[in-house]
């Protein structure tokens, strides 16, 4: 979606953020400590950067000070590095719990002056190939922690946005927090487009001349679009009450306009998912309608091919029969000595078989 220029004085300052105790990267952006989490932490001020890495405390420091605003991003966590950041931000204990856990529906929650939401980015490539991770956010008045499990890099690309523009100090963590939705919700764009490509793709082939099964195929489109709608729908409550400016903590301003914008997309990519689902299952339908019609036409077939196996056995059966009795042997056999008697036999033979050969074709066997 095209995102507005918003004319704010401030800029990012760009500093690694760390546990006491752990070193950063050489980029002072991402550390991993020995727990394997992922720590980044931006600091924004009207000063501009301050380089140089930071311990967890100072960055909590920074925020209490209210200059400026830090964003502290952590990823796959272990309990005990989300508790440190809690207890440094005063996070609320219940979301805490939420985002150590994981596994949540798409959400927004009040705390106080504290915003909680749980969102869930997608990657989706087509067929089966889907990637969905997780971000719990805290929107603070001058802090953003993020909490991502999974393979995601919309945070990334969400802070080199963020240090593309000036930014309000104010404003700072609502306008990280817009940027990580609006990003999000461009992605879910993109795979519903996605997947509608492919439904078109597959829907030539039901509807084509050809004999394959595409039920399978069906089937797993079907799937991608419950894991999508599962992402995607329980999103809009949030957008709405986002839309709607029902969020206290949040406070008026140009960024608030656009939190519409992102809601009128919500709802937008979930009539598309739903209509694509719809044909999804239109397609499904016609294509076991496709599937019963070829298995009646070659039961069909099988049942042509038995009666003609039929007929035809029936045929042989009265020269078998006849030649059966007379392939006894036995010495006082009628008619051994009797002169006609082969031709007789041949004879009938032939006339059995031509009276079956007629009965069977006058009713449609042969």
């Amino acid at each position: 979606m095209t995102r507005p220029a918003l004319a704010w004085s401030a800029s990012a300052v760009d500093v690694g953020c760390r546990p006491r105790g752990v070193d950063a990267g050489a980029s002072g952006v991402e550390a991993r400590d020995p727990g394997g989490v992922v720590v980044d932490c931006r600091y924004y001020d009207s000063q501009g950067r301050r380089p140089g890495p930071l311990t967890l405390a100072e960055a909590g420091e920074l925020a209490r000070a209210g200059d400026g605003w830090v964003w502290v991003g952590v990823h796959d966590p272990l309990e005990v590095d989300v508790e440190a950041v809690a207890r440094e931000f005063g996070l609320p204990p219940l979301a805490v719990e939420d985002a150590i856990k994981a596994h949540q529906r798409p959400k927004l929650e009040v705390y106080g002056d504290v915003v909680f939401a749980v969102v869930k980015p997608i990657a989706y490539v087509g067929y089966s190939d889907i990637d969905v991770s997780e971000v719990a956010a805290f929107v603070g008045s001058h802090f953003f922690v993020t909490v991502r499990h999974g393979a995601s890099e919309v945070l990334d690309d969400v802070r080199r946005t963020m240090d593309e523009r000036p930014v309000a100090v104010d404003d700072g963590p609502v306008v990280a927090f817009y940027e990580v939705l609006d990003h999000i919700v461009d992605r879910y764009e993109l795979a519903v487009q996605t997947l509608e490509s492919d439904i078109d793709d597959l829907e030539a082939e039901v509807f084509g001349d050809g004999d394959e099964d595409n039920s399978a195929a069906i089937y797993e489109l079907k799937r991608d679009a419950a894991v999508i709608r599962r992402a995607l729908v329980p999103l809009s409550g949030p957008a709405e009450r986002l839309a709607r400016r029902e969020i206290d903590a949040f406070p008026p301003g140009p960024i608030a306009e656009q939190y519409r914008d992102v809601y009128d997309h919500v709802l937008r990519s979930t009539e598309s998912l739903e209509a694509a689902d719809r044909t999804l299952s239109d397609m499904l339908q016609a294509e076991l309608g496709r599937v019963s019609v070829r298995q009646a036409e070659i039961s069909l077939r099988q049942n042509e091919d038995m009666r003609k196996i039929s007929a035809w056995a029936g045929i042989a059966v009265v020269p078998a029969t006849i030649g059966a009795i007379y392939g006894m042997n036995f010495r006082d056999m009628p008619e051994l000595r009797w002169q006609y008697g082969y031709a007789v036999a041949v004879g009938t033979m032939v006339l059995g078989c031509l009276a079956l050969f007629k009965v069977f074709r006058t009713r449609g066997w042969l």
